[in-house]
Formats: C-alpha cells, structure tokens, sequence
C-alpha cells in the first residue's frame, strides 16, 4: 500500500508523536490518574488514525524527485513549530488549569531542549512531569540525527566551520549518503544514533536509581542529561536524593555535549581521535579554568573580609563551581547541590554574568548543546592567535598545526559572521521583550536563555527569579520563537532565503 521511507518527514514525525504518548498514559494508568490517562491515550489515537489516512491517501507518491535539502530543512523547522501544537493538546487537558498558549510554549520549550519552567515542582503530576522530561529527550535524539541527515550536507549548525563536514564527503565530490532521500537519510542516522542514545540513558537510570534516586526522578534527570534540557520534576538536583554521586555520574554524562566525536563518528569531522578534539580540549579548559578563578577570588578576598580556612567546605565548593561550569557550559542548566557554597566562597552573590557567558559559549557542534558553539569560538581563537603571530613575524610562515586542520579556510570568517547574526538577534529579541513590558535585566536573562536554550538560567542568572506565567501571551511567543531560532540556528533561516535551495 505505501512505505515508509516514501512518506513526508513531518508526517513520520507526527506519527512518532502520536505514539510516543503511550507512554505517559501507560505511566498515568497505573497511577490510577484516568483523566490523564484518557487525555494521552486519545490524543495518541487520533494522532495515529490522521497520520495513517494521510499515508493512505498519498499512496505510493514518491518524494525522492523533490529537493532533498531543501524539504530536510523546512521539515526540521516545521516540526519545532508544528509538533509542538500537538503535543500540548493533552498536556493542556490533562492540567486543565493552564491556558492552551502556556501548555505551547511548555512543548517547545521541551522539544527545544531548552527546559524552560513554566510550572513549579509540585503542581504537576508524575505523568506530566515524566511527559515533559520525555519530549525534551526525543528533541535531543533530533537533533542528533538531524545534525547529520539534515545540517552537516548544507554546511549548517556548526559544519560551516570545518573542512569537511557532511557525511561521505571525501573533498572530492558527494557520496550516495547525500543523494538519498530526506527520510532515508534521516532513516540510516536514527539507526545508528538511537540506540547509543537509549543505552546511554538506561545506564545513566540505572546509575542514578543505585544512589538513591526514585525510579521517576531518575528516569527525568537521566533524560534531562542526555537531552541537555535540565528538565527536573523535583526542582533541580540539589532536592533529590542521589546526592553528590549522582552529579558525579550526571557529570561523566554530560561530556556527550561537549563533542559529537564522543558519541560517534557519522561525520567526516570525527576522523581524530578524542584526545585530539579541540572542542573537548577547550571544554576541559574553560570547565577547570573558571572554577579555579573562582576558588582562588576567595583567597585575594579573605585579606578583606578575614575568612576562615575550611577545606572540606572549600573542595564541596570547587565540586559545586565544577559541576555547575560544565552544566551551563553544555546549556543543561542543572546546577550542583553545592553551588550557593561555590558562591559564598567565591564572595559572588548571584554569578549571573558567568553562567550567560558560558551558555553563550555552547557545547559542541551537533550535539544537543546549544548557544555559539566551542567549534567557531575555536575557530575565533585560532584566527585570533596567527593575526598576532603576523603582528610579531609579518614574514613567518607555519602549518595549522594537526588539531587545527578540522578548520576550514574560511572558518574562522564563517564564525565571526554567526557570532554577529547571534548578537543581532539577541539584541532584536531583547528589544521585543523590553517592548513587551520587560525590564532591562529580565530581557537579556529571557534572550539569553532562549537562544542559548538553557532554560534554568531563568531561575539562576538574576537577583529574582523570572516566572514565564507572568508574561504577556505576546512575550510568551517572542519567547518561543527565541527558542526554536536558537535550536536552529539563524543560519539556517538565512539558507531559506537562498534561490539555489530552491531549485530541484
């Protein structure tokens, strides 16, 4: 009758939705919370029943004539849109006491990664809590695999950088990986990258059940840390039982974010080994290099202030500046148990500036860590370190070195312009924010938090925390809007607009 890998992405992305409700209504049901229950159960139904009458009725119409890059990409944005509007339906009537815009931006603040929270810990229920921690982990598997079957052959999300990016590309020409269909493409990635994905979670439950952790709260954080959306149904891991051993594991797991070569080598910038990666070279360095900062401002300040020697309290607070480096650093946003003691000793009251600029900086490229991305801010440094070598020896000429030859010639160019597009639309969302009715300190936190999707920032980056409830419907969608533009990048709006795209 029809086959899969005929039918439009977003189709198969929408059945995938429908199915994966399932599983709060299953978690619901045996909770005896039947309303909840019913509310995914029928939702999921009726997703599945629409998706299968509209691959009916397409028949065996075949999209491999079409434009593949272009039809990836529009599917990749319309389902950052689209299915989140979906999954809010029995999220709002499950809750019913929320408005059907708040249940929105609670999904795409999920599917995003972003874990932006509208909700207290408390208010929902174990189903809802489990539902939002799972779409956030299925936006995180999309991303992986849309990073290689969608980004990495239009040289986007990063891949603009290196030398070579896109899977098959040998220098030479285009293999057969890149003339597949979209869903072919998507179809061989998610083969690969899932199961690594889902394993990687099962251990890390596993881990965090053994520390003490209940079977729902480790189920939340184990796909919260994998999907780097900081997604807590207990308001953080400072309120959960597993203690510090548990952010130790959470710790190991978050390295995925730092580079794509720790988890697989699909692309053709994986061909160096893990020591030899710049980003995690880089990440290692800014996440031991800012906590010693703050470690050693306690020393220059205890002349000041006459503060006692305690070095059990010290090493809680160099772990809890640690942790919370590289969670911010990864755009997870879950901070350590032990950072207000990291801020006491450091003598900074609320280090908001910090945790902005390391979110800022980003992950690595094409894993589900957001902001700028340690690729191009290596790529920055490089150009940055020859233009003064050139300042010193106008004449000398040297190699780029083995770890620098993943740049290409125009990398660090390519970087600097998205730098500058994410200034421009930070500073453009800050201006539709403050126009909104928010103040100056509120709307750089919210920008930041949103293009970076980290959300946590919201509760950690200002003297008072930000309640997105609180905003008005139209702040509530500049919000939104700011989170799927940082999932996607600005780049990849920019490639809509070209005419070559566009041509079959």
């Amino acid at each position: 009758m029809f086959r899969l890998s005929e039918q439009p992405l977003i189709l198969v992305l929408f059945a995938s939705a429908a199915l994966s409700m399932l599983v709060p209504a299953l978690v619901a049901l045996t909770m005896e919370d039947f309303l909840t229950a019913r509310s995914f159960f029928y939702a999921g139904l009726i997703g599945l029943f629409v998706t299968l009458m509209i691959a009916l009725a397409r028949g065996r119409r075949s999209w491999t004539g079409r434009n593949t890059d272009l039809v990836g990409l529009l599917s990749l944005l319309a389902a950052y849109v689209i299915v989140p509007a979906y999954l809010a339906i029995p999220f709002q009537e499950a809750l019913r006491s929320t408005s059907y815009l708040n249940a929105y931006v609670e999904m795409v603040s999920a599917l995003t990664t972003t874990g932006a929270p509208l909700f207290e810990s408390g208010r929902l229920p174990p189903a809802l809590e489990l539902w939002r921690a799972q779409v956030g982990w299925m936006g995180g598997l999309m991303i992986w695999v849309a990073a290689a079957a969608v980004l990495a052959p239009l040289n986007l999300g990063g891949f603009e950088v290196t030398l070579v990016a896109a899977p098959g590309l040998d220098g030479t020409g285009l293999e057969r990986f890149q003339r597949a269909g979209i869903l072919r493409r998507v179809i061989r990635s998610f083969s690969q990258l899932a199961p690594i994905y889902a394993v990687l979670t099962l251990i890390l439950w596993v881990l965090l059940l053994v520390n003490g952790d209940n079977a729902l709260v480790a189920l939340c954080h184990a796909m919260s840390t994998m999907a780097t959306s900081g997604i807590s149904p207990v308001g953080g891991l400072q309120n959960g039982e597993s203690g510090i051993a548990g952010e130790m594991v959470i710790f190991l797991f978050l390295i995925f974010a730092l580079s794509r070569v720790s988890f697989t080598s699909d692309t053709s910038v994986s061909r160096f080994g893990l020591h030899m990666d710049p980003e995690l070279r880089l990440g290692a360095l800014i996440v031991l290099g800012v906590p010693v900062l703050l470690f050693l401002r306690h020393w220059i300040g205890a002349f000041e202030v006459n503060a006692g020697e305690d070095l059990l309290l010290g090493l809680r607070a160099f772990w809890g500046a640690i942790f919370t480096v590289l969670s911010f650093l990864t755009t997870n946003g879950f901070a350590s148990a032990d950072w207000d003691t990291a801020q006491a000793w450091s003598g900074l009251g609320t280090p908001g500036m910090i945790l902005m600029g390391l979110a800022i900086m980003g992950g690595g490229v094409a894993t589900t860590a957001g902001g700028v991305k340690l690729m191009r801010v290596f790529a920055l440094y490089l150009n940055g370190l020859q233009e003064m070598q050139k300042l010193v020896h106008p004449s000398s000429v040297s190699g780029m070195g083995t770890v620098a030859r993943r740049i290409g010639r125009q990398g660090a160019y390519h970087a600097w312009i998205f730098f500058m597009l994410f200034a421009m639309s930070l500073a453009a969302m800050m201006l539709l924010l403050a126009l909104f009715g928010q103040g100056f300190e509120q709307a750089t936190v919210l920008a930041v938090s949103a293009l970076t999707t980290t959300g946590p920032l919201l509760a950690l980056a200002s003297e008072t925390p930000i309640n997105l409830l609180d905003l008005g419907a139209a702040a509530k969608l500049t919000f939104a809007g700011g989170m799927i533009l940082g999932r996607v990048e600005l780049l990849a709006f920019i490639a809509l607009l070209n005419a070559d795209l566009w041509r079959d």
